[in-house]
């Protein structure tokens, strides 16, 4: 297929450019003249907006109550410890705006509409529709990101979002933008996503049966050369849908609209998706462990959007193992974490009702626990692994920025089948960024419903509680008292929330809902440690984020250099 990777050199081509119209330069290279009459050249602009894509190898869950980095230097480390400011923030997402100037101008060149894409008239007109369509979606997206990133309240307590940019502006042009209200943001980001849906195809594939009805009347062979699979890394219609839901479930937070009519459009977006794949009988089962094999990486029925499977690497693996496998053992899991996990049966640890032993922690627990999570005295990655007395290298502490800080390791997110040998060897596997799996659509409909009429609120036929009861049968947890006894909405909400915690753990969520949520990033985080007899918990690290980090800064330097930005307020 044509996918990113194709396109490198143009992307190298093109990366020095952004934001200005380049001096004349040498016949032999490219320039924006040419460009704009060249359809493979002019396409790599829209790669360029494929770029900055937000993966779940961000692992910015140590600036959470979810993990430590073992890494004295890790940005999110330092964040939580109290050099987020105006200047450094690990979590920015202004640098996204570059890539909205791509999107943008691959507009002005689509729009100029001087480039053929195909001999015949039909195909023509259905690539131009197509890739505008993905260069608006794209748009829509890198805004939201910077609006995750960067929306907040003003010195005068109005809720604000970003600049929105519609057009490409030249280096020499007025980027003195201010910034919208928060809704308008939300609004302009919709418009972008709805305009692409007009022009995007529902899915790229080759089954003349699930063709949509606006291309009736399109030859099968024409329609599938411009929007058949060999596109399905692209982004569609579909995926634009599960955007708007969660640009919704966003907006409706407690921390920015608190409802509004949003949690009805997240509902609605979502409900429309899961409806077509048949409502939790479509949640894949292998969905928990997507990333555990070439086989799972690919499976559709988990992937709603994700990159290329890359080649061989060990790279992750290598951070994360513990040290006695060879790796850094570079993200702890914390006991905050660990301790949200219920047990076998569905019962949270700290209810009375529960049988959970302090002293033999990891017994009777949610089978999610194991896979997700290094625990003491367990084999994982083929492995006996100890972080108590005993454990030598492995052992809490043992080595400086290699052993672990909390008495936990990583399994999430790392392939079990990777081996980093002692001498060196490494036997590597592949890996994709995930941009949008079903499962997060699943929790976003549960939210969002949940919100709007509690536990049983029907949305297309499927309830909060139906989602909840089918993800946890999914990890094992068949015999559900305790979820059938939830009757109140604030209940239910809890419950939600803890299993987005375990079920997107360390996919790059976890920062961002603490903030929309409400709930303080300033929370103290602990490990446990087996002395041989016992199992200690302790005090890792108290988090020192300041009371106004709900809502994060605008770079310091876009704030002089632009005096028509307002700064989010104590920043």
């Amino acid at each position: 297929m044509r996918n990113l990777t194709k396109y490198t050199l143009l992307v190298l081509v093109f990366s020095s450019i952004i934001g200005c119209e380049p001096e004349p330069i040498d016949e032999n290279r490219l320039n924006f003249d040419y460009v704009s009459t060249d359809p493979e050249s002019a396409e790599g602009i829209l790669l360029n907006a494929y770029t900055g894509l937000v993966s779940q190898f961000s692992f910015s869950e140590a600036a959470t109550d979810d993990a430590v980095s073992n890494q004295l230097t890790n940005n999110y480390k330092r964040m939580a410890l109290g050099e987020l400011n105006a200047q450094f923030n690990p979590a920015s997402r202004w640098g996204n705006y570059e890539r909205v100037f791509w999107a943008n101008k691959f507009l002005q060149i689509i729009d100029a509409d001087q480039i053929v894409w195909s001999r015949d008239e039909v195909a023509d007109t259905l690539f131009n529709a197509r890739l505008k369509g993905e260069a608006l979606a794209l748009r829509g997206l890198h805004h939201f990101y910077a609006l995750q990133g960067h929306a907040g309240k003003s010195t005068s307590g109005e809720l604000l979002g970003v600049p929105y940019f519609t057009e490409f502006i030249a280096s020499d042009g007025n980027f003195d933008t201010p910034r919208l209200t928060f809704e308008e943001t939300v609004e302009a980001i919709m418009k972008d996503f709805d305009d692409a849906l007009e022009l995007l195809p529902t899915d790229y594939n080759n089954d003349a049966g699930s063709i949509d009805a606006k291309y009736d009347g399109v030859d099968v062979g024409t329609y599938q050369r411009v929007n058949g699979s060999q596109y399905n890394l692209r982004i569609s219609g579909r995926i634009v849908k599960a955007l708007k839901a969660r640009l919704a479930l966003f907006a409706a937070s407690p921390s920015f609209l608190d409802g509004q009519g949003y949690y009805e459009l997240a509902a609605e977006y979502a409900g429309d998706i899961l409806e077509s794949i048949g409502g939790t009988s479509g949640l894949s089962p292998s969905g928990l462990e997507f990333y555990t094999s070439d086989n799972n990486i690919k499976n559709d029925d988990e992937m709603l959007w994700r990159g290329s499977l890359g080649g061989n690497s060990s790279a992750y693996e290598e951070r994360m193992f513990p040290p006695s496998l060879n790796g850094k053992g570079e993200i702890n899991p914390t006991q905050n974490f660990v301790d949200a996990f219920p047990m076998s049966d569905g019962t949270p640890i700290d209810v009375s009702t529960s049988d959970y032993d302090p002293q033999a922690p990891y017994e009777n627990r949610d089978p999610r626990l194991e896979k997700l999570v290094v625990v003491n005295g367990k084999t994982s990655f083929g492995a006996l692994i100890n972080t108590g007395v005993g454990g030598k290298i492995d052992r809490l502490d043992s080595i400086a920025e290699l052993s672990t800080t909390t008495g936990y390791y990583l399994k999430k997110l790392l392939r079990p089948d990777v081996v980093l040998a002692s001498d060196g060897t490494k036997t590597g596997k592949g890996h994709a960024s995930v941009y949008f799996r079903y499962t997060e659509l699943f929790l976003i409909l549960a939210e969002a419903a949940n919100e709007i009429g509690g536990p049983d609120h029907l949305v297309n036929g499927i309830s909060p509680r139906e989602v909840i009861s089918a993800i946890r049968n999914r990890a094992g947890i068949t015999t559900d008292d305790y979820l059938a006894s939830i009757s109140t909405k604030e209940a239910m909400r809890e419950l939600i929330r803890n299993e987005r915690r375990i079920e997107l753990s360390f996919e790059g969520h976890r920062f961002w809902d603490l903030r929309r949520w409400g709930v303080s990033l300033d929370q103290s985080v602990g490990g446990s440690f087996f002395d041989g007899n016992s199992y200690q918990d302790f005090s890792v690290e108290n988090r020192n984020f300041p009371a106004h980090a709900t809502y994060m800064p605008i770079p310091n330097s876009e704030i002089l250099k632009f005096p028509a930005l307002d700064q989010n307020s104590d920043w």
